[in-house]
């Protein structure tokens, strides 16, 4: 099979899981915005953000360098097995001890018990992590696939039954873990026949993967702190409250592309990494991944715009109206996101993470005093229009770098994101109509704005973008 259909097979087995994964997580948050206060989301959503934090120095960037070496060599692949499971261990520890710190800066009690349980995070995740980069490497998505799904669907299901069991913002941390341990589980049984650790431990033997990781580790590093310091701030300042409304906001609007992105990426990484020295190669493919990720964000975004008065009061019950606005803010936010994506790739292709780094401290530089100003004047949606502007900034600096590394591409970028673009504002023009002529918000409403829609985007697509033809190639291929 070639490299080519390798990627589409990948690509329709990583967008089946990533499909029922977000579908999953959707029905989730719709469950439990009805059963807990938006404190509770407000908790939950600090532990996320400690947990993100310790994960970046736990994972060193092995990933990445593993795909770009193709690394197989048995004793490597041990050492650096033992080094995640012995840094997982630190990072659970230092967890354990400075969760009176953090609990104090934020002013909540319910924390202590929250980050007890999350730290567990550490000491099952990376028993499995280097089998998942191994099946990536050798392109087994199908695989990835099957653990993502079974994992999701039963934590999803513990989930909620601890939450109708009344264990509040527990409910969450307790299901995440069951779900993370379940996928270590099939990760090893499906990885195991790739590598089997021997008793290896010379730091001396991944020197290149460490030197390849120490850009990788620091760019995570500003990428979160550019990333989140949003819900930092808001933590500190305005209260766990309004950080509950300002994460359902965020999930609803950006966390959908956060997970439709990474299906082509992941999928088109190790594919590019074979013609890392090809330069012609790697821009048709750039335009190919951007063009496909502004079809398919793109309509998703702008119709949640259209749609957020209706779907918001419908799907997470009365209390969550504060969330709306803050949406129309994430729809950009989350457009100018998912343009940003593909420069990864790219930098992880040509080898040259630090050029990453390099454009999160730009973009830390510019955030951290417009969040604070921003935060001060205007509250929760000041902040928001902070992550606003500066994720334009990051987007400009990101096609810059991505001019470095491939030569001019602006000019065929802009061909390629008028039609959806257009599409995109006959669509709302649309559903803004029908909703003018409806009048009121109702299910059967909702419903038809959202067919009205997808229907709508879907003919312009067939009309002007692609022949039936070109679809039927598509579904030979991924079949």
């Amino acid at each position: 099979m070639s490299n080519t259909s390798k990627a589409m097979n990948g690509g329709k087995w990583i967008t089946i899981a990533t499909t029922i994964s977000t579908l999953f997580q959707f029905v989730q948050v719709a469950v439990l915005a009805r059963l807990l206060e938006p404190t509770s989301f407000g908790i939950v959503s600090i532990s996320t953000l400690i947990i993100g934090f310790f994960q970046i120095f736990s994972n060193l960037g092995f990933s990445n360098s593993i795909i770009y070496k193709q690394e197989s060599d048995r004793q490597v692949l041990s050492t650096l097995y033992f080094l995640n499971l012995l840094v997982g261990f630190a990072i659970f520890i230092i967890i354990q001890f400075t969760s009176p710190y953090i609990i104090s800066f934020y002013n909540e009690p319910k924390l202590g018990r929250v980050l007890q349980f999350s730290s567990c995070y550490f000491l099952i995740v990376y028993f499995g992590q280097l089998y998942l980069f191994l099946l990536e490497k050798e392109l087994k998505f199908k695989s990835i696939a099957i653990i993502d799904i079974i994992g999701t669907v039963t934590g999803s299901g513990v989930t909620i039954g601890l939450a109708y069991s009344g264990y509040e913002e527990l409910s969450l941390i307790i299901g995440s873990l069951v779900m993370q341990a379940i996928k270590v589980v099939l990760q090893i049984a499906f990885g195991i026949r790739f590598f089997i650790p021997t008793l290896a431990f010379d730091l001396s033997n991944i020197k290149e993967h460490l030197r390849f990781g120490f850009f990788n580790l620091a760019d995570g590093l500003l990428g979160f702190m550019q990333a989140n310091s949003d819900t930092i701030f808001i933590g500190g300042m305005l209260g766990v409250k309004m950080l509950g409304y300002y994460t359902i906001a965020y999930q609803l609007a950006v966390y959908p592309t956060s997970k439709l992105n990474p299906i082509i990426l992941q999928v088109a990484y190790p594919i590019l990494a074979k013609m890392k020295d090809n330069v012609a190669g790697l821009k048709r493919s750039y335009l190919k991944i951007l063009d496909f990720i502004s079809y398919c964000n793109m309509p998703l975004l702008a119709g949640l715009f259209i749609t957020a008065d209706s779907v918001v009061p419908l799907i997470y019950g009365p209390g969550w109206d504060k969330t709306v606005e803050l949406i129309y803010l994430f729809v950009f936010v989350a457009i100018l996101s998912c343009l940003s994506h593909p420069l990864f790739t790219l930098a992880f292709t040509k080898g040259k993470p630090n050029l990453l780094f390099y454009l999160n401290f730009a973009t830390l530089l510019v955030k951290l005093p417009l969040v604070y100003w921003l935060g001060h004047s205007w509250g929760v949606m000041g902040i928001a229009v902070a992550f606003l502007l500066a994720t334009l900034f990051n987007l400009i600096g990101n096609f810059i770098l991505v001019q470095h590394l491939i030569g001019d591409f602006f000019g065929s970028f802009l061909k390629d994101i008028i039609k959806p673009t257009i599409f995109c504002l006959i669509m709302v023009s649309v559903v803004y109509s029908y909703k003018q002529f409806a009048g009121n918000i109702s299910l059967m409403n909702t419903v038809i704005e959202i067919l009205l829609g997808g229907l709508t985007y879907a003919v312009l697509t067939l009309a002007y973008k692609l022949s039936f033809t070109e679809i039927k190639e598509y579904k030979q291929a991924l079949l």
